[in-house]
């Protein structure tokens, strides 16, 4: 079926892919490399829709900031410090377009306040301690409660907040009492009655209802027996449904099995989503977009790519398969 929007994919070493139907063709996106990086260095790993410019989206890779204006057909390299680490988060600033923020490995935390024209470092008080690698900054989360209220999370080494549009940060307390707990791999916030703050880790969702202060977890269902976890990593709000919230999860990363699970009162009860085919992997990440919250798109890490146009009651696979993919977004054509 084909649907009149576009759904952009970025892939760990073919760059980013982009669809304007929705799903139904495919075609390669062009995207200049500097003249230092390696063919095979295209890893994308974050993507950030404008929400200034529908058309306009952000992508962080291995080689640097990339910058489109017209759906994810073309990229321009954005000069700025994180060249040459890898960046694992990008993010617009809902007040501001000229504001922008970007996450990388080795963590730390970069903003722009004059479009990208040039930059400056923060958060230099991540610790650059990890028992699974260096740690990265997975999310930067712009509070639209308040213009200067940011947030940020890393694996591994918990969740950071700014009162101060990110000149300082400060931790917040521990999720719960085990390294796996600082383990952040999805951030965003249900701005519902009450307010909650929500994180993935490898072990489940956690919930915060006063401000990252004392958090709960919900796990879910472990796929075998023999699991030890039941993995998690994006985490999604339908826009104009603070409820309403989505959780990628597997059985580990990679991971050979995969689940989306669903709430629609708030985190009360969870419902795991009838997919068409199982997932070959962990599910991995959502795209989301105000201008449709009935349209969700989902990805494996092993490539599936599942869409739903009626808030997730129904999916449907894509028949088109990639490697191995770590971002996804979608806009209005």
């Amino acid at each position: 079926m084909t649907h009149d929007f576009t759904l952009c994919v970025g892939t760990i070493g073919a760059g980013v892919w982009y669809s304007p139907d929705g799903g139904e063709h495919w075609r390669r996106s062009r995207m200049r490399l500097p003249f230092y990086a390696e063919p095979g260095e295209i890893q994308i790993r974050s993507l950030a829709v404008s929400p200034h410019n529908p058309h306009h989206v952000l992508a962080g890779s291995e080689a640097g900031l990339y910058r489109s204006e017209d759906n994810g057909k073309s990229w321009e390299l954005v000069p700025s410090p994180m060249e040459g680490s890898q960046i694992w988060s990008v993010a617009w600033h809902p007040a501001d377009p000229d504001v922008i923020f970007a996450g990388t490995k080795p963590p730390a935390i970069y903003r722009s306040i004059n479009g990208g024209r040039s930059w400056e470092k923060m958060a230099a008080d991540i610790v650059e301690r990890c028992f699974a690698g260096a740690p990265k900054v997975t999310n930067v989360v712009a509070d639209p409660r308040n213009a200067k209220d940011l947030w940020a999370s890393v694996e591994i080494d918990g969740i950071f907040r700014s009162r101060d549009g990110g000149d300082h940060w400060t931790r917040l307390p521990a999720l719960g009492d085990q390294p796996i707990n600082q383990d952040l791999h999805g951030l965003a916030l249900s701005l519902g009655n009450p307010a909650k703050v929500l994180a993935t880790t490898p072990d489940g969702i956690w919930t915060s209802i006063d401000e990252g202060e004392s958090w709960s977890l919900h796990a879910f269902p472990k796929f075998a027996e023999r699991d030890n976890i039941s993995y998690c990593r994006g985490v999604a709000v339908k826009p104009g449904d603070p409820d309403t919230i989505f959780v990628a999860n597997g059985d580990f990363i990679p991971g050979k099995r995969g689940a989306i699970h669903r709430t629609r009162d708030g985190g009360g009860s969870w419902q795991k989503m009838a997919l068409p085919v199982e997932p070959n992997s962990t599910i991995y990440w959502f795209a989301l977009n105000p201008a449709n919250p009935d349209i969700i798109a989902a990805n494996s890490l092993h490539g599936y790519l599942y869409l739903s146009t009626d808030g997730g009651d129904s999916w449907t696979k894509l028949r088109r398969e990639f490697g191995e993919v770590r971002a996804l977004a979608w806009m209005t054509n």
